[in-house]
């Protein structure tokens, strides 16, 4: 492993310029060839929460909020949710009937719970917490409130699979806990639901997944791979990856394959009851953990050494045991930044810029401002220090 002092002490020269872009840094972890090999189950690593019994795959993590709406027995009842939330979720719970009671969040991503118990009635149900980026909200505040009003806590981890607040790993906090694989990990589709206590046993009575689409988990495995040769070969494999992504959207449109796309704006309830394909289990035994945490971490510090004065990241340092999604930092104008900074072969991510209109204009100022601001930048696994170089510097460019 590369050190990464060293590609610290380079990036923080005198007039240091990023140097012209010959392949593309995706904003997402990418599938290596080796993962597609087979492994045993009982080869899994047994990590939080893959080692809980009774831990159901999803092909979406918002069906796994379809199930904990079933499962909790919420539909025609309100539900507290944060007025800051991706969109999906909320068509989500809609969807199965939920009536969403929304609380603030503040401009660092933090959920306002003083807020959030101002809303509580005798018809609230359930408290749903949102983690952000892969840090913790405060779960012993939302934990005691959910007890104060007697309703179940559900956990949102889409957005923080293998982060911990100290030792204890989020998703271990709510009744039932709901998880992206997608996001954290080089899979081509997959989500979870976790239940927990009493609520545990009640999974069982859950609609059985079926098996999705074998071309459709095919063109989001091929999609991977070939981002992946880019980032290894540069030129050479960008090329590759744009000839076999336009022949592969020639098929698809031939074919009628009917693709299930994942990382989408809206919920499709005919997709509600897909499962976990064959091919993500396979990828998620041949997955190390601790690498990738560890990996995750130090391309977060090496961003936030070298942007802390001019881009600090909104959620601030690392704290101990999170697994930060992303590096997320607010800018004006996201549309012109995320053109320049793909220019310069960086993919980044519009975070959560649509207001859903079931929240009213103007009812959360500080929510308006993270979406019309935040700009997610990349610190995934696959990224080595000199990526993580190149990507401050390119914002360093991009703010001067």
């Amino acid at each position: 492993m590369a050190n990464p002092a060293q590609h610290l002490r380079v990036a923080q020269g005198q007039g240091e310029r990023a140097p012209a872009p010959t392949r593309t840094i995706p904003c997402m972890p990418t599938t290596w060839p080796h993962m597609l090999l087979p492994r045993p189950a009982a080869s899994a690593p047994l990590v939080f929460p893959f080692d809980q019994p009774g831990l159901r795959y999803r092909y979406f993590c918002r069906n796994a909020v379809w199930d904990a709406v079933q499962l909790l027995g919420l539909a025609g009842k309100e539900v507290l949710v944060p007025a800051y939330h991706h969109g999906v979720e909320l068509e989500t719970l809609l969807a199965a009937g939920v009536k969403p009671i929304f609380y603030r969040v503040d401009t660092s991503m933090r959920a306002d719970y003083q807020d959030a118990k101002r809303k509580l009635t005798k018809s609230t149900a359930a408290l749903y917490v949102i983690h952000y980026a892969g840090f913790s909200q405060d779960m012993d505040a939302a934990r005691a409130l959910a007890d104060e009003a007697s309703v179940p806590l559900v956990e949102d981890c889409a957005l923080a699979l293998l982060s911990r607040n100290g030792e204890k790993p989020l998703g271990s906090y709510g009744d039932v806990s709901v998880f992206c694989l997608y996001k954290t990990l080089p899979v081509p589709n997959g989500g979870a639901l976790l239940a927990r206590g009493e609520f545990a046993q009640g999974v069982r009575s859950l609609p059985a997944a079926t098996r999705p689409a074998l071309p459709s988990t095919a063109s989001h495995l091929i999609g991977s791979l070939l981002s992946n040769l880019e980032l290894r070969t540069g030129e050479t494999g960008k090329k590759a990856r744009q000839a076999i992504r336009d022949l592969g959207h020639l098929v698809i449109r031939r074919s009628g394959i009917e693709r299930v796309s994942t990382g989408t704006q809206h919920f499709n309830q005919d997709d509600v009851g897909l499962g976990m394909s064959g091919a993500s289990h396979v990828v998620l035994r041949n997955q190390d953990f601790a690498h990738i945490v560890e990996r995750r971490r130090r391309n977060y510090f090496l961003l936030y050494s070298m942007l802390r004065d001019t881009a600090p990241p909104v959620t601030g340092e690392l704290t101990p045991g999170v697994c930060p999604l992303f590096y997320p930092i607010s800018i004006p104008n996201k549309a012109n930044a995320m053109a320049r900074l793909l220019a310069r072969g960086i993919e980044t991510v519009d975070f959560w810029r649509v207001r859903h209109p079931a929240v009213a204009a103007g009812e959360f100022p500080e929510v308006e401002k993270l979406r019309g601001n935040i700009l997610e930048l990349p610190v995934h696994q696959d990224l080595s220090p000199g990526d993580a170089e190149h990507i401050a510097l390119c914002v360093k460019e991009l703010l001067s």
